[in-house]
């Protein structure tokens, strides 16, 4: 939708300002983009009549002309004569000359006047009403209201004036009068004007629509004023055609004040107008001399790409005030002889100066648009469906007509729907009535609440009741546990002592073994010596005879002794060996029962240190039972 004449740029916020403005309901769609409300521009329905403009406080809206295309074919060298339209001094008075000097240092060619054509419109105005009893005709110098009605009232078609703009009427001039063959460029005061110069039935003639906006914009950034130059063509009184009321008063001058001319203009009127003046015309009501209407409250002095900020004083009123002045002063264009005369005089002396003109080259066609751009009426069955959509249950929902949507009315709103240029959503009071629907729910939700709160309160305070006990009964338990540790720390401590001091003993006894051992090879060793005299001994009797009986006797008690003494030391030494054995395997499990007394005991540390943990935690447990208890309470009262 951007390549379209007005569109919306990035800083629409979804507002529905250009909606309650505009004068076609299907010219702006309302959509979403990246989650955000838009509104923008259909250019099939868009007229051109900048309202939005006006409307809208966030600058969300912009338009497209031929400013830089026309720079850049001047540049190249294109071959470019300009039109000025009138207004253009108004708004510009001391830049005037200096932008048009800039513009001949570029390399345009030809300077002229639009207010030459404005006098040669209401010329032909004049004559076709003449020549062909054409009354309650209907001016069409605004591109805005032409369009409209070409898309919205074609039965209103046959009552525009076929005659050419003041724009169109100079460059026919200039083309066909003046010969001149360059591209024309118009300096506009007017958005729309773009669609008159694209029109079919405009043949063509002229190729840019330069805006004052834009314009002036593109010379100051890019300083390119330069010494003072004028346009080249006398002009009359078409000079204020710009003003509301131009065009009357141009016929007044040359026709008189008797005749009745509507004046209407403003976005606001306009459109409303025309819709019933169809209705005047389709009834064969009287009808005025001529409608002058225009789509700009203020007119083209102030149309819809001039600088807006000029729009905050009357200076422009009064500069064109000032150019009436010096065209009755004889300063310009009307000669101070025309003040004198009469308007049937003014009229001849008209006639005379435009004699060699043709009206024929001066008429333009008209084409009914409105199937391209109708706005699609539903029926009242698909109004109904629309309505439900809209959740309008009741006549009276279907008549609130607030207009927060944009619209006049919650019908209009309807039809914007039905045409897909605008959603249910869009209406406050279908959100407004959801809103009031979820409100409902969330009430019943927090009723509902409320009471599964009490019970739920009330299962609660029972569960933190069992909830302290059993921590009172975990306190208690884990104390008692605790006491019972340190009492089997204590018991472990002295099964532990009892450990070491038979390791002690063990050691003494092992000692001892010892020393029996070394007592039995003792023993063993005197044994053998015992042995050795007894042979000795036993020897010696043998030697001694008969006398040595009695030595024999005792050397055979020695030999006993010492085969006894021999025979205990071995049974001492094999006991030492079981002894020894035995000591070692109780030395091993006295061993390996400290070991476990000593792991038990670590265990019985953790035990008890887990224990204060466990204390602690109870504690807290306690105190979170007592907060968490004391808050439910407290909501269930602010809830009660």
């Amino acid at each position: 939708m951007n390549q379209s004449l007005i569109y919306t740029n990035e800083k629409c916020v979804g507002c529905n300002r250009c909606i309650s403005v505009c004068p076609v309901i299907t010219a702006n769609v309302s959509t979403v983009r990246d989650g955000r409300q838009r509104i923008e521009v259909n250019p099939s329905q868009c007229v051109g009549c900048g309202s939005c403009f006006d409307a809208c406080e966030h600058q969300a809206r912009s338009y497209t002309d031929d400013t830089e295309r026309f720079f850049e074919d001047l540049k190249r060298g294109e071959k470019i004569s300009v039109l000025i339209a009138p207004a253009f001094l108004a708004n510009y008075p001391r830049e005037y000359g200096k932008v048009l000097g800039g513009l001949k240092m570029l390399g345009a060619n030809r300077l002229i006047n639009v207010s030459a054509g404005a006098d040669i419109t209401t010329w032909a105005y004049i004559q076709y009403i003449t020549k062909n009893d054409f009354y309650g005709g209907i001016s069409q110098p605004c591109p805005a209201v032409v369009g409209y009605i070409e898309k919205y009232i074609p039965e209103l078609i046959p009552k525009l004036f076929p005659v050419h703009s003041p724009m169109m009427c100079t460059a026919i001039y200039a083309k066909k009068y003046m010969k001149i063959s360059d591209k024309l460029a118009f300096i506009s005061p007017c958005i729309a004007k773009k669609n008159e110069i694209d029109d079919p039935n405009t043949g063509g003639y002229i190729q840019y629509n330069v805006t004052f906006q834009h314009l002036m914009e593109y010379m100051r950034r890019n300083q390119m004023f330069g010494p003072d130059a004028s346009d080249e063509v006398e002009y009359g009184l078409g000079a204020i055609y710009p003003m509301p009321g131009g065009l009357k008063e141009n016929v007044y001058w040359f026709c008189g004040e008797d005749l009745f001319i509507r004046q209407i203009e403003g976005e606001k009127h306009v459109y409303h107008f025309l819709e019933q003046y169809r209705n005047r015309v389709k009834d064969r009501k009287d009808l005025p001399f001529m409608v002058d209407a225009l789509n700009c409250s203020q007119g083209c002095l102030y149309g819809t790409a001039t600088d807006p900020t000029k729009t905050n004083s009357d200076d422009l009123y009064y500069e064109m005030n000032q150019i009436r002045a010096n065209l009755r002063k004889g300063k310009a264009g009307i000669g101070r002889k025309d003040i004198q005369l009469s308007p049937k005089k003014r009229l001849h002396r008209l006639n005379r100066k435009f004699s060699k003109l043709k009206l024929e080259d001066f008429i333009r066609r008209y084409t009914d648009k409105s199937g391209q751009s109708c706005v699609r009426i539903p029926s009242e069955q698909e109004l109904d469906r629309i309505y439900l959509t809209m959740d309008k249950q009741s006549e009276n929902e279907r008549r609130i007509n607030c207009g927060a949507c944009g619209y006049e009315s919650c019908r209009d709103m309807a039809i914007a729907i039905f045409n897909q240029c605008n959603v249910p959503e869009s209406c406050i009071q279908f959100e407004k009535k959801k809103v009031e629907e979820e409100s409902h729910k969330i009430l019943m939700l927090s009723q509902h609440a409320k009471e599964k709160n009490e019970q739920i309160a009330a299962f609660v305070a029972n569960d933190f009741d069992k909830l302290d006990v059993s921590i009172t009964e975990v306190a208690q338990g884990n104390g008692q546990t605790a006491q019972e540790t340190c009492q089997i720390q204590g018991a472990m401590e002295e099964v532990r002592e009892f450990c070491n001091e038979m390791t002690d003993s063990f050691v003494n006894i092992t000692s001892l073994l010892e020393q029996l051992e070394q007592n039995n090879k003792s023993i063993t060793k005197l044994s053998k010596q015992t042995g050795l005299l007894s042979l000795n001994a036993s020897v010696e009797a043998v030697r001694a005879g008969e006398s040595g009986k009695g030595f024999s006797v005792v050397a055979s008690e020695m030999r006993e002794l010492s085969a006894s003494c021999e025979e205990a030391a071995t049974d001492s030494i094999a006991n030492k060996e079981q002894i020894s054995a035995a000591m070692d395997d109780l030395s091993q499990k006295a061993t390996a029962l400290r070991e476990l007394v000593n792991s038990v005991s670590d265990n019985m540390t953790d035990l008890a240190a887990r224990t204060e943990e466990i204390n602690a935690a109870a504690d807290t447990v306690s105190e979170i039972s007592k907060n968490v208890r004391s808050a439910m309470e407290s909501l269930t009262d602010r809830w009660g």
